[in-house]
């Protein structure tokens, strides 16, 4: 005799929906938790009743997102809503027409193929703030900034994406997700935005 499946029971969405819009630096966990020492959203996030919708690693800089709406993080977060998210990434050496074709057409990675990205060469994004530790630099090796837009979120996608490519990132921020922006945010500062889903 089969047992019946139970559904899981979901939380009622909140009766007042917060979205904070936060640009984590480097470093730092996208967790509110770690083991000691760790440097985590707790250090920064004064609520303590909103979730990450979405990780980013703590090599990585850039735009989080966190709600206290279950089901609002999980459309911006889920890879079946296929939500852009846009990041500036500086890699090591100078992109050529093919690089930058193999990384919009897809690549192979361990996991899979990527899905179609944007991607184009871009100038150093303006009012760059200095990232601490500082990126390393080889004199004998130039660099350059791209804009790579995807709506899907393998593990450390964009980095593995741009080595297979044999542009090793050196530094990743993440600038937009749907429709929220950095904009003026520094490194540390929050703000708080109307969900718009």
């Amino acid at each position: 005799m089969k047992r019946p499946i139970k559904k899981r029971a979901s939380r009622p969405r909140p009766a007042n929906p917060k979205l904070v819009v936060f640009n984590k630096p480097y470093g730092v966990l996208s967790q509110f938790s770690g083991e000691p020492g760790d440097a985590t959203l707790k250090n920064w996030i004064p609520h303590n009743e909103v979730y990450p919708a979405g990780r980013l690693d703590k090599d990585s800089e850039g735009l989080m997102l966190l709600t206290n709406d279950g089901v609002y993080q999980a459309r911006l977060a889920n890879p079946k809503y296929k939500v852009w998210k846009t990041y500036w990434v500086q890699v090591e050496g100078e992109p050529s027409e093919d690089q930058l074709k193999q990384l919009c057409s897809g690549v192979e990675l361990k996991d899979g193929m990527t899905r179609p990205a944007e991607v184009f060469s871009m100038p150093e994004p303006n009012n760059l703030w200095p990232r601490n530790p500082p990126v390393r630099e080889r004199q004998s090796v130039p660099d350059s900034w791209l804009c790579i837009r995807i709506r899907e979120g393998k593990n450390r996608q964009v980095r593995r994406m741009t080595a297979h490519v044999g542009l090793p990132t050196l530094r990743l921020i993440r600038a937009q997700v749907g429709p929220y922006k950095l904009a003026t945010l520094q490194p540390g500062e929050w703000r708080e935005e109307p969900p718009l889903w």
